[in-house]
């Protein structure tokens, strides 16, 4: 039988991940070609029949390497899990095969999601497309790999997770969309832990769109996943948006704390130009202020480290994971050089920094000063936001209600638009370059316009902006708690304005 519509998508997505093998987009060996043709006739015949299964039934989507699969390894990108098999797919990956989604293969990225440009891998970093590997540059991270899967068309699109930007600030360097839904709206379950917290499943596609067809059949309450919000919350927030009257011509804030003089002056004019297509669509421009977004990056890297080195404590060579060879040398100790000479730098870094912090002389100081800081960076959005949060009500109060100026209109903001990074993409030779002096801190400022809404759990979405050479923009959406509709809605919107030539005329 020759295929059809869906099975001449699939082989060119198989094409194409032969032409860009060489970029470390996936996991070798993770992608199973058979399987994908015989998947692709199936969807093929159901199209034809007119009883698909879903939106995206017959398409590939690639799935990140810390997200489990049964049929495929799940490393994490680490020594210590090489040949690793889960007995359990995550409820992500089951969703999208109930809907009809073909696993396209697992995607490379930093070691556990620590990482900020996908070079911490044990299978080589992931990079951009470029005719010399001197003008290589970097793809972002931790979901680099996803990103780029879904940038250069190896896949439909990509699940990824975002823990402090890790689907947004890739997206944002190879010119796709990254969104982040709001903290407990996805399951986790069957994703390996890197900071409970924080950690989110994200989508990364080409339009705004695909990142909506795959939120909406991997969204929903998920027994199995204590964080997940359960059904009667979601009928509270509906409940809560319903009482909104949504007006077409938004309310859009930019905080003042973002306008910061090291912003790259391209992404500061793509920025500017944006706000002015919109103000003249109708759309009104607000100052704001979140004050506690100067400590919000500082408290992140206090947080994350701390649960990151609690999650991976049972990565010792025993339970899970790859044992070293030398680990019983020494007497009296059972798996030290396991951990040691299984995990990389990066990570080691991490642990260390996590357990210091919860550590009893350091814990009152770090950890419990980061967590007041979290929610202060909370309690900043919800005074800006004119929706107040879902979760946060109490008695009968009428959730419509928002506070007012002299002139009767509503204070708050419906949306806020950001740059999703400081700089454009680096070379990948100047990373390395770093990593010779020793400066690992010197990526953290990468993160300092995602984690913010990370820390309050935020919806987020990052939408490209065209440019030239991969000197990649992405630019911000970030809404009120539970508010991923108007979120996307807006981004739809900033789509349109971009396509409409506001990308062309900053170029």
């Amino acid at each position: 039988m020759s295929l059809g519509r869906i099975g001449q998508q699939a082989k060119q997505c198989l094409k194409n991940q032969l032409e860009y093998q060489h970029l470390g987009a996936f996991v070798p060996s993770t992608s199973d070609v058979e399987s994908v043709v015989e998947y692709s006739r199936a969807a093929d015949e159901r199209h034809r029949n007119g009883s698909p299964l879903s939106v995206i039934d017959g398409q590939l989507v690639a799935i990140k390497d810390n997200i489990c699969t049964t049929h495929q390894p799940t490393t994490c990108a680490s020594e210590t899990l090489q040949g690793f098999r889960s007995p359990f797919s995550a409820t992500v990956v089951e969703r999208l095969k109930a809907a009809g989604a073909i696993v396209a293969g697992k995607t490379n990225l930093d070691e556990f999601g620590m990482g900020s440009h996908s070079v911490n891998s044990v299978q080589g970093p992931v990079k951009s497309p470029g005719t010399i590997s001197a003008s290589q540059r970097s793809v972002g991270g931790s979901s680099g790999g996803s990103a780029l899967a879904t940038s250069t068309r190896q896949c439909f699109a990509a699940l990824a997770t975002d823990t402090g930007g890790s689907v947004r600030l890739p997206a944002a360097w190879t010119g796709t969309v990254g969104f982040k839904p709001s903290y407990g709206i996805v399951s986790r379950w069957g994703v390996v832990a890197y900071a409970n917290s924080l950690d989110t499943v994200g989508v990364i596609a080409r339009s705004v769109e695909a990142a909506k067809q795959i939120y909406d059949v991997i969204k929903g309450h998920d027994p199995r996943d204590p964080t997940t919000m359960s059904s009667l919350t979601r009928s509270r927030i509906r409940v809560h948006l319903s009482h909104r009257s949504r007006n077409e011509r938004l309310r859009i804030g930019i905080p003042r704390e973002y306008l910061l003089k090291e912003l790259h002056p391209l992404i500061h004019k793509h920025w500017s130009l944006l706000l002015q297509s919109l103000q003249e669509k109708g759309h009104s421009i607000h100052l704001t202020s979140l004050p506690t977004t100067k400590a919000a990056l500082a408290a992140y890297y206090v947080l994350a480290p701390a649960e990151a080195s609690s999650n991976l404590a049972r990565f010792d060579g025993v339970r899970y994971g790859k044992k070293a060879p030398n680990d019983r040398e020494k007497p009296n100790v059972l798996f030290s050089n396991s951990r040691g000479h299984n995990f990389g730098a990066e990570v080691r870094r991490r642990i260390l920094l996590g357990s210091y912090t919860l550590s009893s002389t350091a814990m009152d100081n770090y950890f419990v000063r980061a967590q007041k800081v979290r929610r202060l960076v909370q309690d900043d959005f919800n005074k800006v936001f004119a929706m107040k949060h879902p979760l946060l009500q109490h008695g009968q109060e009428d959730p419509s209600s928002i506070s007012t100026d002299e002139n009767g209109e509503g204070t708050g903001v419906d949306i806020i638009i950001t740059p999703t990074s400081l700089n454009l993409p680096p070379l990948l030779s100047s990373l390395r370059s770093q990593n010779k002096t020793n400066d690992p801190t010197s990526q953290f400022q990468e993160d300092m316009y995602t984690v913010p809404a990370s820390l309050a759990g935020l919806p987020a979405i990052s939408v490209p902006v065209p440019c030239k050479d991969w000197q990649q923009v992405g630019l911000q959406v970030v809404g009120q708690y539970g508010d991923d509709e108007l979120v996307l809605d807006a981004a739809r919107e900033l789509e349109g304005v971009l396509k409409d030539g506001a990308g062309a005329a900053a170029r």
